[in-house]
C-alpha cells in the first residue's frame, strides 16, 4: 500500500499547476484513498511541490521518487510546538501536513493530531527510515528547512532546488488536529514546574502564592508613594491608598482568573495611569489648595478613571476589541510599553540621587541578585532572582536605618519632623528635603495607622466628572488596552499555552474596565489593568498555575485589612522608593522591547517604526513640557513636566478642550502609540515580517476540552452571557 500522502501532495499527475490566491483546504490523510479524490485535491488547491531542481517534473514524480526510496520503512514521528517551532516531547501522535494560504495563516491556529487508530498505517513519508523524531524550525536551522514557499522540508532529498514563478500565497505548515493528549503538555513545557490548570498541593500553593505576588510587590505598592504627597496627603493618608490598592489588586486578579481571560496575571495599579494621574494632580487650578487638597484631587482623579473605564468596557463588550485586533501588532506594542516606563527618567533618579549613599547601594544590589546572582539555586530555587526586589529594599532599609540611628541626618537645630514650610532658618530649610527622602523616621504612618481597617467604596468622597480629565483617561484606558493585549500573548508563549481567541481577548479588556470601575469607586488613583511585570514573573518563578495566583490574591485582600501592613510600606524611604522604581521602569522598557521578537528585528521596516515612534515619543512631549507654569517655584523640578496641561501651545479657545490636548500631548506613552500605530498600518510590509499576532478560532478551542475549560467561563456564569458570542463564552 502506498503512502497516501505521497500521491495526495504530489497530484499524482504530470502537469504544472499554478498556484493561485484561492482558498487553500487542510488535507487529512484517510485509510482508503482514492486516487481520483487525491488529483482533484492537488487541482483544486493548486499544489506544486518544489522538491526536486527540475522544473518540469511533476510533482507526482517528485513525490514517487522519495517515496520509493524509503520503500518499506516506517515513517518518522513528528511533533511540532506551533507556538515556537520546536520539536515537542515524544507522544504518540503524528503531525499531518495542511495546507494553508497566506490569507488563511492570521485565522488559523494550532489544533492538536488525533492518535492513529491503527498503528500499522503508513503515516506521512517526510524523512527516511525509522522512528526517529525530527524537530522542524521555522528558522531552517539543523531541525528542519523551510524554502522559500514555506514548505517544511523534513527529511535529506535530493537537489532540493527553489522553482521559479510558484507565488509565495501557498504554504505546507504542521499544524497537529484532533483531540489533546491527556498528558497535557501544552500546559507545562519543559522548565516550568507547574500548569495552568495544575495544583501544586495546599502547602506548595500557599509558598508559591505569597512568593508570585512577593516578586511584583515593587510594582504593586510604589506608586501611593508618589502621587500621594504630590497630591498633598498626609503619611496616613498613603498607608491606606496602599492598602487599597492591595485589596483591589487581589479582589481584580481573582475576577480575572474566572471572569476574564482566565490566564494567571496579576492585576493591580499600573505605571500606565501614573503619568496622566500626575497631569491631573498637577493642574494649576489644584497648586494653590489648602485645605482638602487631597481629597479633591483623589475625587476628581475617580472620575475620569470611572469615565475611561466605562469607555474600556464598551470596547471589550461590543466587539470592537476583536476588530482592533488586526491592526494592533508587536511592532505597535513593543514602543508603546517601552514609553511607559521611559517616560518617568526625569523622576527616578533626580529623587533617588538626594540620598547617594542609600540609592547607589539599592541599585547595586538589585542588579547583583538579577543579574550577577540569578543562576544561584538555593534548594531548588532562584531565591535571588525570585526575591530581587524585597530582599535588596530590605537589606538597604536596615542600612538606612543605621544611618539615620547613626546621626548621618542630624542637623544642629533641625527637627524632621516640622514641615518645611513651617522652617523659619536658612540652613535648616536647606537640610529639610534632605532629611525627608533620606531619614527612616520621618513617617509616622505605623503609629497614626489603625490595626484593622477594610477599605470602602467613596471612602474619599464622591467622584468628580469634568470634560477635561474624562479626555484624558478614556484616551489612557486605550493604551492600557495595548499593553494587556501584549501581555496576554507574551504570557501565553512563556507558558507555551495557544492563545486566546479574540473574543476570550475582548472579555478581558472588558472585565479590565469594570476592575478599573471598581478601583475609581474605591478610590486608589489610578486605574486596574494587567501588569508588564507578570512576564518577568512567570519567567523567574517558573509557575503559571491560576490557583497559586487566586490563592496569592486572596492573601492580598487579607493584607489590606491589616493597617499597620500599610503603614510599614509607606513609611520606605522616598529616595529608596525612587531608586526601585529606576530597576522596575528599566524593566518594564525591556520587556516592552522584547515583544519585537516575535516579528523581524533586522527589517529595516520595523527597526525605523519603533525608532521613530520611541524618538518622537520622547521628543514631542518635551516640546510641549517646555512650556512651563506661570509659577514654576510652586513645582518641585521633577513634577513640571506634567504641568504642561495647563500651559501647553495649544490654544484652541474652548479651555476644557486645550487642557486635554496639552495633557495628552505630554504624555510619552500616548505619542508613542499614536506614531507606531499609524506607521505599521500604513507602511507595506508582510504578516511575517510585522510579526503579526496569531489568535485562537473559536472552534479550535471547542475541538479541545483542555484548552476548553482554559478559556471558557464557569458553565453557570456562561449560561447568564451565551448571547454574547463576542466574549468568546
Amino acid at each position: 500500500m502506498e503512502t497516501g500522502s505521497s500521491k495526495a501532495m504530489g497530484g499524482g499527475s504530470g502537469k504544472k499547476h499554478d498556484v493561485g490566491a484561492a482558498k487553500v483546504e487542510a488535507f487529512v490523510p484517510k485509510s482508503d484513498h482514492n486516487p481520483k479524490e487525491l488529483r482533484s485535491w492537488a487541482k483544486r488547491t493548486g499544489f506544486v511541490s518544489d522538491y526536486s531542481g527540475e522544473a518540469g517534473t511533476s510533482a507526482s514524480e517528485k513525490f514517487d521518487s522519495v517515496d520509493d526510496q524509503r520503500e518499506g520503512g516506517s515513517s518518522p514521528k513528528i511533533e511540532i510546538d506551533p507556538v515556537l517551532g520546536l520539536a515537542r516531547p515524544d507522544r504518540d501522535n503524528e503531525i499531518e501536513p495542511v495546507l494553508r494560504s497566506k490569507d488563511e495563516w492570521n485565522g488559523a491556529m494550532w489544533s492538536q493530531n488525533q492518535k492513529k487508530k491503527n498503528r500499522d498505517e503508513p503515516a506521512v513519508a517526510l524523512a527516511g527510515h525509522g522512528d526517529k523524531k525530527v524537530g522542524l524550525r521555522g528558522n531552517g536551522d539543523a531541525n528542519g528547512v523551510v524554502n522559500s514557499h514555506g514548505v517544511s522540508a523534513v527529511a535529506p532529498l535530493p537537489e532540493q532546488k527553489k522553482e521559479e514563478g510558484v507565488a509565495e500565497d501557498v504554504k505546507v505548515n504542521l499544524f497537529p488536529e484532533g483531540e489533546e493528549p491527556a498528558d497535557r503538555g501544552w500546559q507545562r513545557p519543559s522548565g516550568l514546574k507547574y500548569g495552568i490548570t495544575e495544583n501544586p498541593g495546599f502547602v506548595p500553593l500557599i509558598y508559591y502564592g505569597l512568593q508570585h505576588y512577593l516578586s511584583l510587590i515593587g510594582s504593586l505598592v510604589l506608586i501611593p508613594l508618589i502621587m500621594v504627597p504630590t497630591m498633598g496627603g498626609t503619611d496616613n493618608d498613603t498607608a491606606n491608598v496602599i492598602s487599597t490598592m492591595l485589596f483591589l489588586s487581589g479582589v481584580t486578579t481573582i475576577l480575572h482568573s474566572y471572569f476574564g481571560t482566565r490566564l494567571p496575571l496579576v492585576q493591580g495599579s499600573s505605571f500606565v495611569y501614573l503619568a496622566p494621574a500626575l497631569v491631573i494632580i498637577n493642574a494649576e487650578e489644584f497648586r494653590n489648595l489648602t485645605q482638602h487638597k487631597f481629597r479633591h484631587i483623589m475625587r476628581e482623579l475617580q472620575g475620569a478613571i470611572i469615565v475611561g473605564s466605562v469607555i474600556q468596557c464598551i470596547l471589550g463588550l461590543s466587539g470592537l476589541m476583536s476588530l482592533l485586533l488586526r491592526i494592533i501588532n508587536p511592532i505597535v506594542v513593543a514602543p508603546t510599553v517601552a514609553a511607559v516606563g521611559l517616560a518617568f527618567f526625569s523622576y527616578g533618579f533626580p529623587q533617588a540621587g538626594t540620598c547617594m549613599e542609600i540609592s547607589i547601594p539599592q541599585i547595586a544590589l538589585v542588579l547583583l541578585f538579577t543579574l550577577h546572582l540569578r543562576g544561584i539555586s538555593i534548594f531548588g530555587n532562584h531565591s535571588f532572582r525570585i526575591y530581587a526586589v524585597p530582599l535588596s529594599v530590605t537589606l538597604t532599609w536596615i542600612y538606612a536605618s543605621f544611618l539615620t540611628a547613626g546621626g548621618a541626618y542630624n542637623y544642629k537645630g533641625c527637627n524632621p519632623k516640622i514641615p518645611s514650610s513651617n522652617i523659619l532658618t536658612d540652613a535648616c530649610r536647606k537640610h529639610a528635603y534632605t532629611m525627608k527622602h533620606c531619614r527612616t523616621d520621618v513617617s509616622n504612618a505605623l503609629l497614626t495607622s489603625a490595626w484593622l481597617r477594610i477599605p470602602y467604596p467613596l471612602q474619599w468622597g464622591f467622584p468628580i466628572f469634568h470634560f477635561r480629565t474624562c479626555i484624558i483617561m478614556a484616551i489612557v484606558s486605550l493604551v492600557a488596552s495595548v499593553d494587556s493585549v501584549g501581555t496576554y500573548h507574551s504570557a501565553c508563549v512563556r507558558i507555551n499555552l495557544r492563545p486566546p481567541t479574540p473574543g476570550v481577548v475582548s472579555r478581558g479588556i472588558a472585565l479590565e474596565g469594570f476592575c478599573s470601575i471598581l478601583a475609581g469607586l474605591w478610590g486608589s488613583g489610578t486605574g486596574s489593568t494587567t501588569l508588564t511585570e507578570n512576564i518577568h514573573t512567570i519567567d523567574t518563578t517558573k509557575v503559571a498555575s491560576r490557583r497559586v495566583v487566586g490563592l496569592g490574591a486572596a492573601f492580598m485582600i487579607l493584607f489590606s485589612f491589616m493597617g499597620k501592613v500599610g503603614a510599614l510600606l509607606a513609611s520606605i524611604p522616598q529616595a529608596l522608593a525612587a531608586s526601585v522604581l529606576c530597576f522596575i521602569w528599566a524593566l518594564i522598557a525591556a520587556l516592552g522591547l522584547s515583544t519585537l521578537q516575535s516579528g523581524q528585528c533586522s527589517s529595516f521596516r520595523n527597526m525605523t517604526i519603533v525608532g521613530v515612534s520611541l524618538f518622537l515619543g520622547l521628543s514631542i512631549p518635551a516640546y510641549f513640557q517646555q512650556y512651563k507654569p506661570q509659577t514654576t517655584l510652586i513645582l518641585p523640578p521633577y513634577l513640571v513636566p506634567y504641568g504642561a496641561a495647563s500651559s501647553g501651545p495649544f490654544h484652541s479657545g474652548i479651555q476644557q478642550l486645550d487642557f486635554a490636548i496639552n495633557g495628552l500631548m505630554s504624555l510619552n506613552m500616548v505619542v508613542t502609540l499614536l506614531v507606531a500605530f499609524i506607521l505599521d498600518n500604513t507602511v507595506p510590509g508582510s504578516q511575517q515580517e510585522r510579526g503579526v499576532y496569531i489568535w485562537s478560532r473559536p472552534q479550535d478551542i471547542a475541538s479541545h476540552p483542555s484548552l476548553l475549560s482554559t478559556y471558557s467561563l464557569p458553565r453557570k456564569i456562561a449560561r447568564c452571557f451565551g448571547w454574547a458570542k463576542c466574549l468568546g463564552v
